[in-house]
């Protein structure tokens, strides 16, 4: 049986993309991932394109999403994880919440330097999602 699991950032266009992205790539179809955002940004994050597109993984037509327009309409998941350091006392009470993690991930929005800084940077938030994200699916259920 699948596990639901919905990640959740601040502007869902950044870490909670990534996460959701590998979850279902690496996931072996034991997962139905989903991710969203509190105040949902316009489009995902330039830089965070870039990277992934770096691993093949093409974002470019994924919207983000209200976290509160799923709690509306009665959307259940196993497992919500928040993946931002500021969102976890925001997070709204979903029923039927069998597990509820956090892991807090630096924002890619806030890198600073020059270009190939802020690359490097956005690299190492995805490398570092990417590898909980292994543990995630050795460890789940």
């Amino acid at each position: 049986m699948q596990k639901k699991v919905l990640f959740i950032c601040q502007h869902n266009s950044g870490r909670s993309l990534m996460a959701e992205a590998y979850l279902k790539k690496m996931g072996g179809g034991r997962f139905v991932v989903e991710s969203a955002g509190f105040e949902p940004a316009e489009a995902a994050n330039a830089l965070v394109l870039a990277v992934m597109k770096e691993e093949g993984i093409d974002l470019s037509a994924k919207k983000p999403q209200s976290v509160f327009a799923l709690f509306k309409i009665g959307r259940l998941f196993d497992v919500v994880i928040t993946v931002c350091g500021d969102t976890e006392d925001k997070c709204p009470v979903f029923p039927g919440i069998a597990k509820r993690l956090h892991v807090p991930f630096s924002d890619p929005s806030a890198v600073e330097g020059s270009p190939e800084e802020k690359l490097a940077a956005v690299r190492n938030i995805r490398n570092q999602i990417k590898t909980w994200i292994s543990g995630f699916i050795d460890t789940a259920f």
